[in-house]
């Protein structure tokens, strides 16, 4: 089956509490969820076509991976955006998923090089099938483990899995946020009522000066340098 997404309205269950305090979303485990390493959830790929102002390319979506059967309107507004990205060098796809990101800085950053990670295995191999389909060779799709120690970013954009929870979603950006080159910038795509300005609070009183470039829909979009 095939679907057109322009848009979307989200695919990974949203509706939370804030990050902040005691407002702050419990990690949801109804399930499989995008963010397991190995989905249980039985596969039922829907493939659609994605359509942005300079590009367009075919996704397959599937059960256990975020945003199955759409582009969700969080990562729409940060591809439509068009955040900085450096021309060539390395950069990353932070929970790549099915694949979007990744894909749009492939085919906008032709001589960079894309490494767009998960943990989610079925998400590996979703990004790894739909790179094949629509031609794209300058994506290196690894776990976090795998991406060598050494590399430095130019630019990071994530649509970053907020219903891990605060202490591991924190973890998981004092991991590769240190990543960026010198004169990189990280592009974070967060729902507001998910804690989009008390992390922008936080990763800002972390060393990291963050401002916010975007806002609609009820997401907000960071920029963060080191």
């Amino acid at each position: 089956m095939t679907l057109r997404s322009d848009d979307g309205d989200g695919g990974r269950n949203d509706e939370g509490r804030d990050h902040d305090g005691t407002a702050e979303p419990a990690p949801d485990r109804r399930g499989a969820q995008y963010f397991d390493d190995d989905p249980a959830v039985g596969s039922d790929p829907v493939t659609i076509d994605v359509s942005l102002p300079d590009i367009a390319f075919t996704l397959r979506t599937d059960r256990g991976v975020f945003a199955r059967g759409q582009l969700d309107a969080g990562t729409s507004l940060l591809l439509r955006a068009d955040p900085p990205l450096v021309s060539s060098g390395d950069v990353l796809d932070l929970g790549c998923g099915a694949g979007p990101i990744a894909m749009t800085m492939a085919r906008r950053a032709p001589d960079a090089t894309v490494w767009a990670i998960d943990v989610n295995a079925r998400a590996l191999e979703l990004c790894r099938e739909n790179a094949v389909a629509n031609g794209i060779i300058n994506i290196s799709t690894v776990t976090p483990d795998d991406v060598p120690p050494h590399l430095q970013f130019g630019s990071i954009w994530s649509n970053p899995p907020i219903r891990i929870g605060k202490p591991a979603l924190h973890e998981l950006l004092l991991r590769w946020l240190p990543t960026l080159a010198p004169a990189g910038t990280a592009t974070l795509v967060v729902q507001k009522h998910l804690g989009a300005d008390s992390l922008q609070r936080w990763l800002t009183a972390e060393g990291f000066p963050t401002e916010r470039t975007a806002s609609k829909a009820g997401y907000r979009l960071l920029s963060v340098r080191r």
